[in-house]
């Protein structure tokens, strides 16, 4: 099985586990003398199954993040290095947004608000950053796919 498989089975775990919660909590009680839509021990052997899937794939995801490679970067720092780029990224844009925001004076005597940050370049760091962290999408993508899951 191929990494970027394992990826979309672990999406569909965690969501059915979410699911098998929900189901849980809405026949976790009934009305006296009423019956649960649900069997609450059958919902809880299949999400016991579920979790013991899960962490079982998750080890191995994460095995093969650690030896997976890609000039010398394991994909584990990729990932790493991607998620402190995008948060990066975010906080630079809500700035940007933040120093942009055209400010209207109705009168003279009104408080002039004014950036102080240059926004024509940090508008270009954005751009650049936004540039790099598509390419390192790609090429998490492209290891996602050419690697086999270690189990």
């Amino acid at each position: 099985m191929k990494l970027a498989e394992a990826l979309v089975i672990r999406a569909d775990l965690q969501n059915k586990i979410n699911e098998l919660e929900n189901r849980l909590l809405n026949n976790a009680t009934v009305q006296s003398g009423e019956e649960p839509a649900e069997n609450p021990d059958v919902l809880m052997e299949t999400l016991d199954r579920t979790m013991q899937e899960l962490e079982r794939l998750i080890a191995a995801i994460n095995l093969t993040n650690a030896k997976v490679t890609a000039e010398g970067v394991t994909m584990t720092e990729l990932l790493a290095k991607r998620d402190c780029m995008k948060r990066r990224n975010g906080i630079l844009r809500g700035v940007l947004d933040s120093a942009s925001i055209p400010q209207h004076r109705t009168r003279a005597s009104e408080i002039i608000i004014k950036s102080t940050i240059p926004v024509p370049e940090l508008q270009k760091r954005c751009d650049r950053e936004s540039a790099e962290l598509r390419k390192l999408e790609l090429k998490i993508q492209e290891l996602n796919w050419l690697s086999e899951l270690i189990e």
